[in-house]
């Protein structure tokens, strides 16, 4: 199933994560894991962010793709279910009220 990731550091975590390379180890290795369709990296709310969307073909991807940011960065995550405009209209043509 398709999945969006979502991403915050802490501002002091994320500068310590910054001078010692962390922060760039940890989401390299992330991205080599989930081998992501898609992968942006922006500040959101004064924070660094990142929104990922990969595929998730088992419930125990949840622990690969969060504790590492959990562990290492101290990071906010959150992932949920998405679907694509064509997934929506397949959902829509299955729906009956």
């Amino acid at each position: 199933m398709r999945m969006m990731m979502t991403f915050k550091l802490p501002v002091e975590r994320g500068n310590q994560a910054f001078k010692d390379g962390s922060l760039a180890k940890v989401v390299e290795s992330l991205m080599s894991k989930l081998k992501p369709e898609a992968a942006y990296f922006a500040p959101m709310g004064g924070k660094r962010a990142g929104i990922i969307f990969f595929d998730m073909a088992d419930p125990s991807g949840l622990v690969v793709s969060g504790e590492p940011l959990f562990h290492h960065l101290n990071a906010e995550v959150e992932i949920v279910p998405v679907m694509t405009a064509d997934d929506l209209r397949k959902g829509f043509e299955k729906t009956e009220l």
